[in-house]
């Protein structure tokens, strides 16, 4: 694979769309060969950071050459804080696309469960959007009431939404959402928080399900330069012989049978 370069995209746009959770379309070279489960290496403009920020992709736009990114602000004067801050016609360095992406092909002809929770809702958009299959079932998990891309994975797909609080639909996590529904698939495309995505291989392997995870939000600086990512795997990497992989490198979308979380 080639090596990345980086590129100077422009904001095209930028809004809250919850508490701490902008979205922002970039006008990007890399909107061209981008697909749904990959990511962005995102620059600040302050010269004193000088590793991007990985954020996953939540929508592409070949035709008029964007990206959309979904990305919560993780604090003050952080890197996510500063994308925050950008606005229409804003310079942004960026990286990309990367990573491995989701294999959509598995879908054809069969029952899928689309899982996103927290921030790891947004990447599941564009998969909605692009994957073929027999049945689309999206499970979406939340804090609270603030569900936000509700409107979006209803226009692609049977949504099934959890919130913690039970503000909306089933009160729990995603998995308490499938069996309140009676919801059951062939397939498992899921990207979220360590322990929901660990909940949902141990529910995979139980009921037999072939199970994609993504461990986006694991990564930190996203071009494998920082090793923060790191993860166990089954099988032994063929360069270093031992059971790692990196997941801005080899990921972030694994077997769930792959990878120890």
């Amino acid at each position: 694979m080639a090596k990345m370069k980086k590129e100077i995209g422009k904001v095209v746009s930028q809004e809250s769309i919850a508490d701490g959770i902008f979205s922002m379309w970039i006008e990007t070279e890399a909107a061209k060969c981008a697909r749904c489960g990959q990511f962005l290496s995102m620059y600040t403009n302050d010269s004193g950071r000088l590793l991007p920020r990985p954020i996953s992709i939540c929508e592409i736009d070949k035709e008029n050459g964007r990206l959309r990114v979904v990305y919560r602000v993780t604090g003050e004067n952080t890197g996510t804080e500063q994308f925050s801050r950008m606005k229409a016609g804003d310079k942004i360095s960026v990286i990309g696309p990367l990573g491995n992406g989701f294999p959509v092909e598995e879908a054809k002809g069969k029952k899928v469960f689309l899982m996103g929770g927290g921030i790891g809702v947004p990447p599941i958009l564009e998969l909605a959007k692009e994957i073929e299959c027999e049945k689309k079932q999206i499970v979406a998990g939340y804090r609270d009431a603030q569900t936000f891309l509700k409107k979006e994975f209803e226009q692609n797909g049977e949504l099934y939404i959890s919130t913690e609080d039970g503000s909306v639909g089933t009160k729990g996590n995603v998995l308490d959402a499938i069996r309140e529904n009676g919801l059951s698939a062939d397939v498992i495309y899921a990207c979220g928080p360590t322990p929901m995505l660990r909940a949902i291989k141990e529910y995979a392997a139980e009921k037999k399900i072939v199970c994609y995870i993504s461990l986006e939000e694991r990564m930190a600086c996203g071009i494998g330069a920082c090793l923060g990512c790191v993860c166990r795997t089954s099988q032994r990497d063929h360069h270093t012989n031992v059971h790692n992989a990196r997941i801005c490198k080899d990921g972030p979308v694994f077997l769930a049978t792959e990878v120890e979380i």
